[in-house]
């Protein structure tokens, strides 16, 4: 007899969406292309903050970054940005898993080989990390966050919904969902967007 019961849809752990996995296929690979992308992100914002040579005989040339926010470049390109996050969830995965600490790396190194790790194991993130979710959020604003900055792109408003709770939450268009801090309530990306507008007293 087939046990059809294990195979019934269930929402999705991020989108809310029926699913037979505990992660939606669509919503894996977002979170693979932003492992994917957050390296080579890495690199070119790193090559803002590099001098350039000139053709002047080999003297070093004095480089005027078209990127106006520095400060966020070298932050992002330090250790504990892009480096930080993808490390930190590396490390966890190492942890839930019972494997050994990674060794300690470059920055750059570090970046590369954590996106790597990570997307090796997606398969089992997606279906036992316990917060999957908050992990694909944080790839997603800081893929978003190192683009804007390349771009010169603003960010996006956020707009002040209201949990049934009474709690505020700040959403943009494009989010993939959002977890009220009050009640714990997860909201997928159009569940979010179909919450009531927040009063202003309240946002």
């Amino acid at each position: 007899m087939i046990d059809t019961a294990a195979t019934e849809p269930e929402p999705c752990a991020l989108c809310r969406k029926a699913s037979r996995s505990r992660v939606h296929p669509g919503c894996r690979a977002r979170i693979a292309e932003h492992l994917a992308d957050l390296p080579v992100l890495h690199a070119e914002l790193a090559e803002h903050l590099a001098p350039s040579r000139g053709g002047d005989g080999g003297r070093a040339g004095t480089r005027t970054a078209p990127i106006p926010c520095s400060l966020e470049v070298l932050s992002l390109t330090s250790r504990g940005g892009i480096e930080g996050v993808l490390a930190g969830w590396e490390a966890s995965t190492r942890e839930l898993l019972g494997w050994d600490a990674a060794p300690p790396r470059t920055v750059d190194l570090s970046v590369g080989v954590s996106a790597r790790f990570l997307a090796v194991n997606l398969t089992w993130i997606c279906d036992h990390h316990p917060a999957v979710d908050d992990l694909a959020r944080e790839l997603a604003a800081l893929t978003a966050h190192a683009r804007r900055i390349l771009t010169g792109d603003r960010p996006e408003r956020r707009i002040a919904v209201a949990c049934p709770c009474g709690h505020t939450l700040r959403v943009t268009i494009s989010t993939p969902g959002a977890r009220c801090d009050n009640c714990g309530q997860q909201y997928g990306h159009s569940e979010a967007l179909q919450l009531p507008l927040a009063n202003r007293a309240a946002a």
